[in-house]
């Protein structure tokens, strides 16, 4: 993880000083002139090579200190944490609906193979996961916000506020964000499914007279689950990336968002740590989803 942040801080830095445009012109706007950029450039530091810039930020990510944003001059990490329980609710309730929508059209799928149900499960899956999910939003905004007013079109509201509004808020994105998902779940879980099904143990238990159900849940679900684990892992982790166009499509005011905001303007220092703070919760991800096959499979050990 810590090799892996190393690279995703010298590419971040490297890409972020390779965007077009001057932050100093667009804060100045306008009617600013050529002296009044130099100067600004001067007071901001990025009048210096793009090699100090980079050894003092390094430095100051040593220390735990993302650095102060060009805009508002506060600093990066504070404004990361005033958008952070948005990113994390949609994301964990996105993963939740994933989860209970794929992996019950895997199992259905794959226990009634080449039947109706495996084809119309599959169908579903497919189309959840082609769907755009931008497009997808404002289908469900044009349906259940604006024609039947069911929720929110737009908008957020804080948990310690109405957390009760808060879920009203983040049912369309939720939905939004993991139906794609739980169509790649759910043909993972199929796939992963079969394959268990058709090994020698399996037929012993069905050959002992255990029910249907006790066979496919006691026997193959829980080695289907390991790789199956795998694919919800990397499900997770694109939904923390995936959740900058749904924040944008709902107008939530979270990290995705943030990071949106900060591009156009030009912040460098918000854009990096916003970037890399996404990286760090994808690795914290896949480091819990290896950890965790060792819960599901008693032959996996870490030493």
């Amino acid at each position: 993880m810590v090799a892996t942040m190393l690279v995703v801080a010298t590419l971040v830095f490297i890409v972020t000083n390779l965007i077009p445009g001057s932050p100093a012109a667009l804060i100045l706007g306008e009617d600013r002139t050529p002296e009044q950029v130099v100067e600004l450039n001067r007071e901001l530091g990025l009048d210096r090579p793009a090699a100090v810039r980079f050894l003092l930020w390094a430095g100051q990510l040593i220390r735990g200190d993302f650095g102060r944003s060009l805009f508002n001059d506060r600093s990066v990490a504070q404004v990361i944490y005033s958008r952070l329980e948005p990113t994390i609710l949609l994301t964990l309730s996105s993963a939740v609906i994933a989860v209970l929508i794929g992996i019950p059209l895997g199992i259905l799928a794959a226990v009634y193979q080449r039947t109706v149900l495996d084809l119309g499960a599959m169908a579903v899956a497919l189309v959840g996961a082609a769907i755009p999910n931008f497009w997808l939003g404002l289908l469900l905004i044009l349906a259940f916000a604006l024609r039947f007013k069911m929720f929110p079109s737009a908008g957020y509201t804080s948990l310690s506020d109405d957390p009760g509004a808060t879920w009203r808020y983040l049912v369309l994105p939720a939905i939004t964000l993991g139906v794609s998902h739980a169509g790649v779940i759910a043909r993972m879980s199929r796939a992963n499914l079969l394959e268990v099904l058709q090994t020698d143990y399996v037929r012993t238990a069905r050959s002992k007279g255990l029910r249907e159900r006790v066979v496919v849940n006691k026997h193959a679900f829980r080695n289907a689950l390991v790789p199956t684990l795998s694919v919800v892992g990397i499900a997770l982790a694109l939904m923390i990336g995936g959740s900058v166009i749904t924040e944008s499509v709902f107008a939530v005011p979270g990290v995705g968002r943030l990071l949106i905001e900060s591009v156009l303007r030009r912040d460098f220092p918000m854009i990096q740590g916003v970037i890399l703070l996404i990286a760090m919760l994808v690795a914290l991800v896949n480091l819990l989803v290896d950890l965790t096959y060792a819960l599901l499979d008693p032959r996996i050990r870490y030493g």
